[in-house]
């Protein structure tokens, strides 16, 4: 039976058990991840509430479709999107694409 149970090794970290002994450091050096972006930099309210609906998978894909007619289709369906972004894309001083569009 103890060949099927994985074996656990001791936790002491001491030379005299053949483990290696880590020192404690005070300092904490966190560096940022690579995956962790803000999305937010440099862009206006306006173009963040879009970005958000871009990302909202509730209202469908957004890729290979322009936002206004993802707002449209998503209305069309009963999802109830927010009337803010169709506000924000009649509007005509945003982009149309998707945040996604040509990343994929």
């Amino acid at each position: 039976m103890k060949a099927f149970y994985r074996q656990r090794k001791k936790r002491h970290g001491t030379a005299a058990t053949g483990g290696i002994a880590k020192s404690k450091s005070s300092k904490s050096t966190k560096t940022p991840s690579v995956g962790s972006l803000d999305i937010k930099d440099g862009f206006s309210e306006e173009e963040e509430a879009l970005r958000q609906f871009d990302m909202n998978m509730a209202y469908g894909p957004c890729l290979g479709i322009t936002r206004m007619a993802r707002w449209e289709r998503a209305q069309r369906l009963g999802l109830d999107p927010p009337k803010e972004i169709q506000y924000l894309l009649k509007g005509g001083n945003v982009k149309v694409e998707c945040l996604l569009d040509g990343c994929v």
